[in-house]
């Protein structure tokens, strides 16, 4: 399947991505982190999913979920959180890990999805598209950047790194994230760690302290991944 990433967002969008949330969090990073004691997620095919972990790989494809180990595939498709939990993991945890910052609240996990097959094929080619700008702004920094993994962090279900040092000031998270309560559309966005200067219209979010590129503003771009990278550069440039 493929999505056509620069068309108006469907209206199923935030619906879809917000159960969609529910299941990365709940029960595919949880999968991951019990396995290999690591809970990033990456872009798959037609979704997003775990990196191969003691053999298995854990998605969403579709409306789907699947299960890869030792060759086999499982299928089954999307309908309550528990059942997506005991699908991957055996059963269902509230609490999996105790030091997040902010986790993400749970909705109750006996309650019906509606996830699109289409939509959940969209956030992947959203996050797949995010992990291309953001590694070629991982490998266009300074020498002496101390640069993270790209990867899809299930608190906030987005797409991020981070560049720069702590310590001079300069380092700042990066990122792809397809929408959230605070911004509608799936955006890019710089938050710096540090104090910056904030009468410099660049900064422009509201929702959180930096700066953000919505899809919106994309879709309007001639070439958007030079939009994009254009974007997350000027962010890094700015702090350095």
């Amino acid at each position: 399947m493929s999505a056509d990433l620069w068309a108006p967002l469907p209206e199923s969008f935030a619906t879809s991505r917000k159960h969609l949330h529910q299941i990365a969090f709940f029960a595919i990073s949880p999968a991951r982190y019990d396995g290999v004691e690591r809970m990033g997620l990456s872009p798959t095919i037609s979704g997003f999913g775990t990196p191969e972990f003691s053999g298995k790989v854990a998605r969403v494809e579709g409306d789907l979920l699947v299960m890869e180990k030792d060759g086999n595939v499982a299928t089954q498709g999307i309908t309550t959180v528990r059942s997506a939990a005991e699908f991957f993991l055996g059963n269902y945890r509230e609490v999996w890990f105790e030091n997040f910052h902010d986790p993400l609240t749970p909705i109750d996990p006996d309650e019906m999805l509606s996830v699109h097959a289409d939509d959940s094929t969209l956030i992947g080619e959203w996050f797949s598209f995010g992990f291309s700008v953001l590694n070629n702004l991982r490998g266009s920094g300074a020498p002496d950047d101390d640069v993270s993994e790209a990867q899809i962090w299930p608190e906030h279900f987005d797409a991020a790194t981070e560049l720069g040092s702590a310590d001079a000031g300069r380092r700042a998270s990066y990122g792809a994230s397809p929408g959230d309560p605070g911004v509608a559309e799936p955006y890019l966005y710089v938050a710096p760690w540090g104090e910056f200067d904030k009468s410099d219209p660049y900064w422009n979010g509201s929702s959180f302290s930096g700066s953000i590129l919505t899809h919106g503003e994309l879709i309007r771009a001639d070439d958007p991944e030079s939009k994009a990278y254009g974007f997350l550069r000027a962010g890094y440039e700015r702090l350095h």
